[in-house]
């Protein structure tokens, strides 16, 4: 049985606030509020999968730290950049 679009969206959500660590949490969490109810069925699967990766190997991908794999370049750049943003608007 799949899982109905809503009941994804709010997983992804909670998964997106409750990461392990507490950085990850305030990057991902205002991001997926900002962003998961208009993303395409691709990007959604892309996410998903991001979800699903270590908090150890994203942060240093959102930080430059290391070089982000190419699949999931281009998302990490735009989560990167919504960080960014609120950072400065503060």
């Amino acid at each position: 049985m799949s899982e109905a679009h809503e009941a994804r969206l709010k997983r992804m959500a909670m998964r997106s606030w409750r990461r392990g660590i507490k950085e990850m949490d305030l990057i991902f969490g205002p991001w997926a509020d900002a962003n998961l109810a208009s993303l395409d069925a691709a990007s959604l699967d892309l996410f998903d999968a991001l979800l699903a990766e270590n908090d150890q190997d994203i942060y240093p991908w959102i930080t430059t730290a290391t070089v982000t794999p190419p699949r999931y370049a281009a998302m990490i750049d735009e989560i990167r950049a919504f960080a960014l943003e609120r950072i400065e608007a503060r």
